[in-house]
């Protein structure tokens, strides 16, 4: 259950709604859109984050070699020029590692899932993968294309983990996978989609965030942070959750940080509840 927010705000501040019941409702959209790489005249420059231009080297010529990929266990085939595969620094050192004497420019990615690595290739031409960010001119505020009038956008949200068993959170799987890869920038796009989304199943959250734990580092924080602040900030939700309380009781890492964010939170509110004309309770004599 995610809540919508379109604002173009600090990491701390994009779950800051509680979910209504077990599902967020959705914000109205304007029809005033224009591509998050799209600048216009009329909008503030510290209003909207800057993105770096993420076009293939030496221009739109796209004259390098052709890679084929062949991805999971289907062996689905891709096909992308080397140059834009270069801007990941693990395609990088594949092709100047393995192509070096080889006439074949082929790379086996058994481990990957088609659908994951098909939006990374869109974003790698692209500069972004479906649902693109939009921006609302009216609003001033970033929003995902086709949340209006896409019912199916929640379902676009989740793609099938066979190893968990169920479906997982695009963008988080996103988030790990360009980890991997060496692409910061898509991190950061996928963790701020992801902030974007709503009507999403406690479960489908739940197994989503022992995925990020599973596949990011310890000193990689921000999508474990991400889910630990939706959890404390939809508390009520999640305390009637059978689903939580099983995973509660397999345990792991991530309930331990869970933890230490609630008290932290508690601690961050303890200076708010106490005021100069309060009265401290009396002691019993």
């Amino acid at each position: 259950m995610f809540s919508r927010r379109t604002h173009s705000e600090s990491f701390s501040k994009h779950y800051n709604s509680s979910f209504d019941k077990h599902r967020a409702g959705k914000a109205t959209s304007s029809k005033q859109k224009r591509s998050f790489r799209d600048r216009g005249a009329t909008v503030k420059k510290a209003d909207i984050p800057k993105k770096p231009d993420h076009s293939p080297p030496g221009g739109s010529t796209l004259t390098s070699a052709i890679v084929t990929i062949c991805v999971g266990p289907e062996q689905r085939l891709f096909a992308a020029h080397e140059d834009v595969l270069s801007h990941s620094s693990f395609f990088a050192a594949i092709c100047r590692g393995q192509f070096l004497e080889s006439s074949t420019k082929r790379v086996n990615l058994p481990e990957e899932l088609p659908e994951i690595f098909s939006c990374v290739l869109e974003y790698l031409y692209k500069g972004d993968y479906y649902p693109r960010l939009l921006h609302n001119k009216r609003r001033n505020s970033w929003e995902l294309e086709d949340t209006e009038n896409n019912r199916s956008s929640t379902a676009e949200s989740t793609v099938f983990h066979p190893n968990s068993g169920q479906a997982l959170l695009k963008d988080t799987m996103l988030y790990c996978t360009a980890d991997r890869y060496g692409l910061e920038e898509l991190k950061r796009l996928a963790l701020r989609k992801q902030g974007l989304q709503s009507g999403i199943q406690c479960s489908t959250i739940l197994a989503s965030a022992r995925y990020a734990y599973a596949n990011t580092p310890d000193n990689d924080s921000k999508l474990r942070a991400h889910y630990l602040a939706l959890i404390i900030r939809s508390r009520s939700t999640f305390k009637r959750s059978g689903t939580m309380q099983m995973e509660m009781e397999q345990g792991g890492k991530m309930f331990f940080d869970l933890f230490v964010a609630i008290c932290n939170h508690m601690d961050d509110m303890a200076p708010a509840s106490k005021s100069p004309f309060t009265k401290s309770p009396r002691t019993p004599h």
